[in-house]
């Protein structure tokens, strides 16, 4: 069945990769919006983010879409990545302390700046790169490989791996959140329209997802 998805628009960078990316994986409308009634009438969302969390967060603020996005909540199915995955947390320390949606509990906190590999190599801040992702069980990696290497930018992170809500892993000096999970919504640190074939499965999966963890 054909299905319209919305990408919230909030003047975050990533927007038409995104778009581009979840058309290819399915016969499906993409639009991408800053209209509330627009994401209202729309089957599934995606929040996307790229940049600083302090000015993701404005950007959503001004638009009157931090609303739209709490108002999703258990109402659709609804897929963040990256800067939008640390958005829907309580709070982050970038941008001197960032009070955020609070969808998930927990605060996004900054990769200390000297850190080391299993082999003892320096590693630097931000976390760029491909780099595996340990799962733990949810519908959405279905077809998707345990260890799984995607795409990563970023120099903040969710570092509790324990909570419940964490349904993917990844090690950059230590192990954070690579996925977050709660009815309805799953959100991702990494890129998937930067992570090739996998990545194009992952949207694939949630345009298929019933929102079921």
């Amino acid at each position: 069945m054909r299905q319209t998805v919305a990408v919230i628009d909030y003047g975050s960078g990533n927007l038409h990769s995104v778009a581009k990316a979840v058309e290819h994986a399915g016969s499906n409308q993409v639009v991408v919006t800053s209209d509330a009634a627009t994401i209202a009438a729309v089957d599934r969302v995606i929040l996307p983010g790229v940049g600083a969390m302090g000015d993701c967060m404005r950007g959503l603020q001004e638009r009157g879409l931090d609303r739209v996005v709490l108002d999703l909540i258990g109402s659709k199915p609804l897929m963040a990545v990256c800067v939008g995955m640390q958005i829907l947390t309580e709070y982050g320390e970038e941008s001197s302390g960032i009070h955020a949606l609070g969808v998930f509990q927990g605060h996004i906190t900054q990769f200390p700046r000297s850190m080391t590999g299993c082999a003892g190599e320096p590693l630097k801040v931000p976390h760029m790169g491909w780099n595996e992702v340990m799962q733990v069980s949810h519908p959405m990696w279905e077809g998707i490989p345990d260890r799984t290497r995607f795409y990563f930018v970023h120099s903040y992170r969710y570092a509790d791996i324990h909570a419940e809500c964490v349904v993917g892993t990844c090690d950059y000096g230590s192990p954070f959140a690579a996925a977050l999970a709660r009815d309805r919504v799953f959100a991702v640190q990494f890129h998937p329209e930067k992570s090739h074939d996998f990545g194009i499965q992952l949207y694939r999966n949630f345009l298929t997802w019933d929102g079921t963890c």
